[in-house]
């Protein structure tokens, strides 16, 4: 029995942002685990595309999508109460759902700022609220939240983005202790450079990215990171060589800092 797996259709996964990217592969591995699948994404023709392929790949288990724009201020309320009208019990809750950022702060417009921070910080803290207290109650549950390995790359440009991925860190750490003795494991997945199409890239990079290591595909991301998360772990880098970097990122500065803000400034926007 792989890790992980239940009887068919006997519990249910909620993964936001579940149109593309590693949302979509989360969405297939965990239905292909045994469990239902509420799907959430802003964009319908994308999610209910991505739906009809999840539910081909995996005839024990119900499908059902939720088109919702999570990065409003009580997007998490009216989730969480859809849910509840439904009938839908979540047994494991994947915060997903994400807006890439590069550009100065000086430079980005106040929508897109308030944006990210309650689709990345406000939206999941609320998720995480709602959903773990619901799970206490049924005896458990298991929560994933992406947070980003920029986190420990705070350089030009990323501020905005690298500092609300850095939140969701510290949070799932914290609130996994405060949680874990009601059975409810929460863990941050914190993964570098993925061949999807949230960073712009364009699909010939992508797949120099895949070839060089730079990139890791989204099916491997999501495997490691559905794997920590039954696991039980608090925080996962997938990939050792990623990890061993970290230092290096963290000691980035002085000429080097500015050669790669100069060189990085054609790319923001």
């Amino acid at each position: 029995m792989r890790r992980g797996e239940v009887f068919p259709g006997s519990k249910t996964a909620l993964v936001t942002g579940a149109s593309r990217g590693i949302g979509r592969c989360y969405a297939l591995q965990l239905a292909a685990l045994g469990y239902n699948v509420l799907m959430v994404a802003s964009g319908e023709e994308e999610l209910l595309s991505t739906a009809d392929e999840v539910r081909r790949a995996s005839h024990d288990v119900w499908v059902r999508t939720l088109v919702k724009d999570l990065a409003t201020p009580t997007a998490a309320e009216e989730l969480f109460a859809y849910t509840e009208s439904e009938g839908i019990k979540v047994d494991v809750l994947v915060n997903n759902a994400g807006i890439f950022s590069f550009c100065d702060v000086l430079s980005t417009p106040v929508e897109r700022i308030e944006r990210v921070i309650y689709l990345h910080d406000i939206t999941t803290t609320k998720t995480c609220r709602l959903y773990a207290a619901d799970m206490i109650g049924r005896g458990g549950g298991r929560i994933l939240n992406m947070s980003s390995y920029s986190i420990w790359m705070p350089y030009p440009g990323l501020s905005l983005y690298s500092a609300s991925k850095a939140y969701l860190k510290s949070f799932s750490v914290a609130f996994s202790k405060e949680v874990e003795e009601h059975g409810v494991t929460v863990t941050a997945i914190c993964p570098a450079g993925i061949a999807t199409d949230l960073y712009g890239l364009s699909p010939r990079l992508q797949r120099f990215g895949l070839k060089t290591g730079i990139l890791m595909s989204p099916e491997s991301c999501a495997r490691r990171a559905l794997n920590g998360m039954f696991r039980g772990q608090r925080c996962k880098v997938p990939d050792w060589w990623f990890r061993l970097f970290i230092p290096i990122c963290q000691a980035v500065g002085g000429p080097v800092m500015r050669w790669l803000r100069n060189f990085t400034m054609q790319f923001q926007k």
